[in-house]
Parts: C-alpha cells; sequence; structure tokens
C-alpha cells in the first residue's frame, strides 16, 4: 500500500523527501469515466492548504458547504482558511443564480456572466481568476505569507453541459496554465469527466472525449479514475492510471502506472493491482 501524495508528484520523488516539498508551475488533471474521482479533488484542496498555499477554488458542481463537510473529515477548516485569506472560492452555484435570477442589490463578481451568452467564451471566468491571483502578490501589513498559489477547477465538464463549446474550455485552461504556472509559478488542478464508456473514432468533436483529449495535452501529470474492469468489489472502489509527462531533449518521455484505490472517510489507501488485503 502507498499514501497519495507520492503519487501526485514526481515519480522519482521519494516519500520520505516529499514532506516541505513544493513542485511548482505543474498542471494536473484529474478525470473518470464511470467512476467519481471527486476524493483526489478534496485531497488536493487539503493537501495544499496543509501545505500553506494560497488556493484559489472554482467550484462549479457543489457548494462550499459540502466541500467544508468533506474537508472536515480530512482534518482541515475551510472556513478558518477563508478567514486567514488562505482560500479564495467561488461558489458557482450561488454565482449562477445571481446572473440567471438578477437582483437589485446584486454583489456578486461577474464570473458567471458568460451563462447570459455561452457562446460568448469564457473570458469573464478567466478575468475573475486573473485579477484575483494577481493580486496575490500584493499582502497587506501584519497578514500572514502564503506559499505557492494552487488553482483548483471541479469540474470543467459541467460548463459544456451549460452551452460552452470545447474550444472555448481550453482556451480557459490554456490561459490559467500560462497565468498560474508560468507567470506566477503556482500550480493548476482540473477535474473533468467522461460520459460513458470510451469510443474510438465517434466524430464528435464537441464532447467530454474531445475536452479530455485536449485538456491531457497540456498537463504533466493525469490521474485517470475508472471502475474496475470486473465489476463492483466492495473492497476495491476502482482503479487510477497515473501518467507522468517529461520533457527530455526535443521530445517527451511518458510513463504510466496502475493503481487500485479505496476510498475512506478521512482519505483514500492505494496498492498495486492484486495486493489488495480483499484478494490476498
Amino acid at each position: 500500500m502507498v499514501t497519495m501524495e507520492p503519487i501526485f508528484t514526481d515519480s522519482s520523488a521519494h516519500p520520505e523527501r516529499l514532506s516541505g516539498q513544493l513542485h511548482t508551475g505543474r498542471v494536473r488533471l484529474v478525470s473518470d469515466r464511470q467512476s467519481d474521482a471527486s476524493f483526489l479533488i478534496h485531497h488536493f484542496l487539503s493537501f495544499y492548504l496543509r501545505a500553506r498555499c494560497k488556493v484559489w477554488f472554482l467550484g462549479l458542481v457543489q457548494s462550499f458547504n459540502h466541500y467544508s463537510a468533506v474537508s472536515q473529515r480530512l482534518g482541515v477548516s475551510l472556513a478558518q482558511a477563508k478567514e486567514k485569506g488562505q482560500l479564495v472560492f467561488l461558489e458557482g452555484l450561488k454565482e449562477s443564480l445571481s446572473v440567471l435570477i438578477p437582483q437589485d442589490t446584486n454583489t456578486g463578481s461577474k464570473a458567471m456572466d458568460f451563462l447570459r451568452d455561452p457562446a460568448v467564451g469564457l473570458k469573464s471566468l478567466y478575468e475573475f481568476v486573473r485579477s484575483s491571483v494577481s493580486s496575490s502578490g500584493s499582502r497587506a501589513e501584519g497578514a500572514e505569507e502564503w506559499g505557492p498559489l494552487v488553482l483548483l477547477v471541479d469540474d470543467l465538464s459541467v460548463l459544456l453541459s451549460l452551452g460552452v463549446s470545447v474550444g472555448a474550455v481550453l482556451d480557459f485552461s490554456h490561459y490559467c496554465r500560462a497565468t498560474v504556472c508560468s507567470e506566477l509559478q503556482g500550480n493548476v488542478v482540473m477535474l473533468a469527466r467522461c460520459d460513458g464508456e470510451e469510443e474510438e473514432g465517434d466524430g464528435d468533436d464537441e464532447g467530454s472525449e474531445t475536452l479530455l483529449k485536449g485538456l491531457t495535452h497540456q498537463c504533466s501529470l493525469t490521474l485517470h479514475v475508472q471502475g474496475l474492469p470486473t465489476g463492483f468489489c466492495r473492497d476495491i472502489h476502482g482503479q487510477v492510471e497515473v501518467c507522468w509527462r517529461r520533457r527530455q531533449g526535443d521530445g517527451q518521455s511518458t510513463q504510466k502506472k496502475l493503481f487500485q484505490y479505496k476510498v475512506h472517510d478521512k482519505g483514500a489507501s492505494f496498492f498495486a493491482p492484486g495486493t489488495s488485503s480483499a484478494v490476498l
């Protein structure tokens, strides 16, 4: 069995050296197919907050109370993180209501203004990210100092169902990577979901498959969660394929590993296929 942190960093990193060591300038993609990879988003959120990173979280599919309840079980208080200024949370569900049902006293951000006309793209959402993370460099006197900034997005796939094109979502992720990773030397973690079973050559250029392929090319690390090919198992909840990509000379090297996992109330355990105590 292995802990979670070694999986999410460089494959060459030794577990004992990971404490206090935080790689920056990386894009990590979490995806799932016929399974639920949300537990990885919760892990990344709690992991970066414990590492004293400044976290921007675009929660597009769940309420703040949902993320807070899960993080509480993982030993992290999102309410305290927000109060201290360590966490900036965009609650997409609440912000969407202010756009779809305008109020006279609307004090929300303009991040979700793209809902008025999804065809115009995600410029308003990117501008929210850019202006927020760019202002992180200015620190008030006496305020706490935080580590590298991190942008988490849960999840990009929902934007497709709101009428945003695959191209616009890929543009958004590209500009976020350029701003957060290249300019500010932070990290980006994104979740994307695939609908149904994988189909080759289906000719659909506006679906979740195309989005996943485009996002994969932008990332240095991908974690793809899927169900067991043998079906349901009480003691093994699924498997995750971890893929590291590195530049080598003029080319790129790829390393893949497959783990099985079981989700617990306070995290998850990973093990090589066939080595779970349930099957030994």
